[in-house]
C-alpha cells in the first residue's frame, strides 16, 4: 500500500480487516518492522482518537512519531501555485511537504474542508499536493471529503460483533448545532458499499451525499422505514452537499433514542465521536447495552496499525 487516502487504495478489504483483528490479538508481533522508521503526524485541525490511536499503532510497530499541529506550531501554508506570497502565508506546500518527506518515512495528514467552495474541497488539492511533493507514503488522518481510518475501524467493529452473515447497516443523519463536513458519512458509505452488508442511508431531503461515494446504496427519507430490521445503526450529522455546507434541518425527531431502536432488530449503535449528547444521540443509548462507540473507538488503533504495517512492508 503506497498511500491510504480512500478505500480505493485497498486491494483486499476483507484481508485488511482480518489483519487488523490479528493485530488486535497480538499487537507487538511486528515491532521490528518499524524499527528506525519515523512517522510524521501533521494536524491542521484538532484530534483526539485519530492522533492517539495512530501514535499507539506506530509505537506497536516500533516506529518513532513526530506530531506537529500546523495551526499552532508551523508556518501558514500557501497551497496555490503561481501566486506572489505577499499576504499571510509564509511557506509554500511545495517546500513544506518536501522537507517533511526528508524527515519522515510515512506522513499522516489531517485537514478539514472550509465548507464554502464545493469544488475546492472536493478536489482534495491539499492532499494531492502532499502526495506529489512529500515523496513518501501519505496516510489520511481525515481529509475534506473522507476519513478512511475511521471507516476501516467501523468495518472491523461490525465484523467482530455481527451475528449474521450479511447484516443490515443503516447510516442515519442526526441533528447538530453547526455545519459539519460530509467526510465521515462519505467514507462510511464508500466502505459499506464494498462490504458484504445490506446498506441503507437515511436523511431528510436536501442532505443527499455525493453519488460517487453512495454508489448503489438505498436512500430512504423516512427514518423509521429505514430502521426496520436494522442490525447496525451508524449515527452521524453532515451538512448539505447539494446546497454546499448549509444546514436545512435541526429536526430533533431524527435523534436516535431507545424508542427508535424498537424498530430495529436490537441494533448496535455506532458513532465516530465526538458526539453531542442529547442532540445526535440520547444518553440512554450511549450509556446503554446497544452502544458500540467505545469499542469502535478502540478499534481505531488496529485499523491504523494494519494500514501502517502494509505501508512499512511496501517501503522496506
Amino acid at each position: 500500500m503506497k498511500n491510504f487516502i480512500s478505500v480505493k487504495d485497498v486491494l483486499d478489504i476483507p484481508g485488511l480487516v482480518k489483519e487488523a483483528l490479528e493485530l488486535k490479538k497480538n499487537p507487538y508481533n511486528f515491532k521490528k518492522l518499524g524499527e528506525n522508521k519515523t512517522i510524521g503526524l501533521i494536524f491542521l485541525n484538532p484530534s483526539l482518537r485519530t492522533r492517539i490511536s495512530t501514535q499507539k499503532a506506530a509505537k506497536n510497530l516500533g516506529m518513532d512519531t513526530i506530531v506537529m499541529n500546523m495551526d499552532k506550531e508551523g508556518w501558514a501554508l500557501e497551497t496555490q501555485d503561481g501566486v506572489i506570497m505577499n499576504h499571510n502565508t509564509v511557506e509554500h506546500i511545495r517546500e513544506a511537504a518536501a522537507v517533511m518527506g526528508q524527515y519522515c518515512d510515512i506522513i499522516g495528514v489531517r485537514s478539514f474542508p472550509r465548507l464554502v467552495d464545493k469544488h475546492e474541497d472536493y478536489s482534495e488539492d491539499f492532499f494531492n499536493k502532499f502526495i506529489k511533493y512529500a515523496g513518501v507514503p501519505i496516510v489520511s488522518l481525515e481529509s475534506a471529503t473522507l476519513h478512511p481510518l475511521q471507516s476501516l475501524a467501523d468495518l472491523i467493529t461490525i465484523e467482530e460483533t455481527k451475528t449474521k452473515a450479511r447484516p443490515k447497516v443503516v447510516l442515519t443523519w442526526a441533528p447538530h448545532i453547526k455545519s459539519l463536513p460530509q467526510a465521515v458519512a462519505n467514507s462510511f458509505a464508500e466502505w459499506m458499499t464494498r462490504a458484504d452488508v445490506e446498506f441503507v442511508i437515511t436523511h431528510p431531503e436536501g442532505y443527499n451525499l455525493a453519488k460517487e461515494f453512495t454508489g448503489n446504496a438505498r436512500i430512504e427519507y423516512n427514518q423509521d422505514k429505514a430502521l426496520e430490521g436494522a442490525d447496525y445503526v451508524y449515527v452521524k450529522n453532515w451538512s448539505s452537499y447539494e446546497d454546499y455546507g448549509k444546514v436545512h434541518s435541526m429536526d430533533s425527531h431524527w435523534m436516535m433514542t431507545n424508542e427508535k431502536l424498537k424498530l430495529t432488530d436490537n441494533a448496535k449503535v455506532m458513532h465516530c465521536l465526538p458526539v453531542r449528547r442529547g442532540i445526535e444521540l440520547a444518553d440512554e443509548i450511549l450509556d446503554g447495552p446497544n452502544s458500540l462507540v467505545i469499542q469502535e473507538a478502540g478499534n481505531r488503533v488496529w485499523a491504523a496499525q494494519a494500514v501502517l504495517k502494509s505501508m512499512l512492508e511496501s517501503i522496506k
